[in-house]
């Protein structure tokens, strides 16, 4: 059986992170994974949604260009060249996650891992062990148990579809959901979305979900609020029949299940270790993500909270030093994390929503605007801007900014600083304005 300092348990980005800082710091490190190094995020998830995104936004500005003086352009889309040329380019960072495990010093075990032990892992056959074990195996789509549910799409089915539907269904309401959906519509498919409740994005800000649901209806894209999906046929000419049941039915040429997530800890014999895990297989950990078995810690989308890859990267991070550097008190701050939905237009959010911050304080203040941005002043296609900053207290204490427009993916990430660092309203107001931008607004409210 060999020997190390530290096990990983999944290549996604919370465990390499967590690998190749603890090997930094002088820890003998093994990281097996069975997959595609780079996890969810590099594979399936946020890298080639993003390709998609920009390639959806494009597509826009195409048609914003004679807006601009540009003569039309009859800009014919090419589903199967971007997806070669995103797939390539994730096949490279794929590449890139190799050489850093190797740099590093991180020995690469290619395998599905399993406990036979509290502090044995097997990999076909093989044993090893360690002190301390990360279980950072993320997570995958979750299905519906329907009639005909198998002849839909998850959203990693969405990656690998090789032509584009014509018509297609979204299920859910969630950031997945309206990214796909914003996705096809803005490349060209006609979309509607299946929204269970009434709704979407229901844990966000009321006005970022009421200001995108406005958009993506005005935009064209079909809301149908208050409406499942009770099951699904194939016909005869290949499209797909959806039953709606009291709300129609609806043909399709694709269905993209946005349903939800589950982890990836069914395969993990979390029971031969001492693990506790709930009915889900969601392992809850404490504040340093210690698991109920000393020296066995999870990170990340297994661990149900705040299921975004730069969490799991810095969790894993903080715990490599608290383990091999002596920082005992190292540990995530949960409160206050940043967060990007690349909808359209894109969201960004951090901190309390108006309503959490009411519950929790007696003394609330809002300030907020909402403006169409410079960009498309010349454009048919006007978009609104809406900024808000929650404040509480005598002195203000900024404790939500949240933004939805063009450009919020970016300038969201200077104001998280400020948010995390105690800001008040006045910090904000003494701040000079850079113009003419949509990011000015923040620091110009009253």
């Amino acid at each position: 059986m060999k020997e190390y300092d530290l096990i990983a348990i999944g290549g996604g980005s919370g465990g390499v992170a967590t690998a190749r800082r603890a090997a930094e710091y002088g820890a003998r490190v093994l990281l097996i994974e069975a997959a595609r190094l780079g996890g969810t995020c590099v594979n399936v998830g946020c890298v080639p949604k993003k390709v998609m995104w920009y390639a959806s936004g494009i597509a826009q500005a195409l048609r914003d260009a004679p807006g601009y003086g540009f003569a039309e352009v009859a800009g014919r889309f090419d589903w199967a060249t971007l997806k070669q040329r995103r797939d390539a380019y994730v096949e490279r960072l794929n590449g890139i996650y190799a050489g850093m495990l190797d740099k590093s010093g991180v020995e690469l075990k290619r395998g599905f891992a399993r406990f036979s032990g509290p502090r044995v892992v097997e990999v076909e056959g093989e044993r090893f062990t360690a002190p301390h074990i990360v279980i950072s195996t993320g997570g995958r789509p979750a299905l519906p148990d329907l009639p005909g549910a198998e002849l839909g799409i998850d959203s990693d089915g969405f990656f690998a579809l090789e032509a584009q539907p014509r018509r297609v269904a979204v299920v859910g309401a969630g950031y997945i959901a309206v990214e796909l959906a914003g996705v096809f519509h803005g490349l060209g498919s006609e979309v509607s979305m299946l929204v269970r409740g009434d709704r979407l994005l229901r844990p966000f800000d009321a006005m970022l979900r009421d200001e995108l649901a406005a958009q993506m209806q005005e935009d064209g894209i079909a809301l149908r609020f208050g409406t499942r999906a009770r099951a699904l046929r194939r016909q005869a000419d290949g499209s797909l029949l959806v039953d709606c049941g009291e709300a129609g039915s609806l043909e399709v040429d694709a269905l993209v299940w946005a349903t939800g997530r589950q982890p990836n800890t069914d395969r993990l014999q979390l029971a031969a270790a001492g693990i506790e895990a709930d009915a889900k297989g969601t392992i809850p950990t404490d504040a340093f993500q210690n698991t109920n078995v000393p020296g066995i810690y999870a990170i990340g989308d297994i661990t149900g909270r705040a299921e975004l890859t730069p969490v799991a990267i810095a969790a894993g991070r903080r715990l490599a030093l608290r383990l091999f550097r002596g920082g005992s008190d190292s540990k995530l701050d949960y409160e206050n994390i940043p967060t990007v939905v690349f909808s359209h237009p894109a969201i960004g959010t951090v901190g309390l929503t108006e309503e959490e911050a009411r519950k929790r304080f007696a003394d609330v203040k809002v300030y907020s605007t909402r403006f169409t941005a410079m960009y498309n002043a010349l454009t048919e296609h006007r978009p609104k801007t809406s900024m808000k900053l929650v404040c509480v207290g005598a002195d203000e204490r900024i404790v939500g900014a949240h933004v939805i427009g063009d450009g919020a993916d970016e300038m969201l990430q200077g104001f998280a600083v400020a948010v995390k660092m105690g800001a008040r309203k006045a910090d904000f107001d003494d701040t000079v304005a850079i113009h003419p931008t949509s990011a000015e607004e923040f620091v110009t409210m009253r």
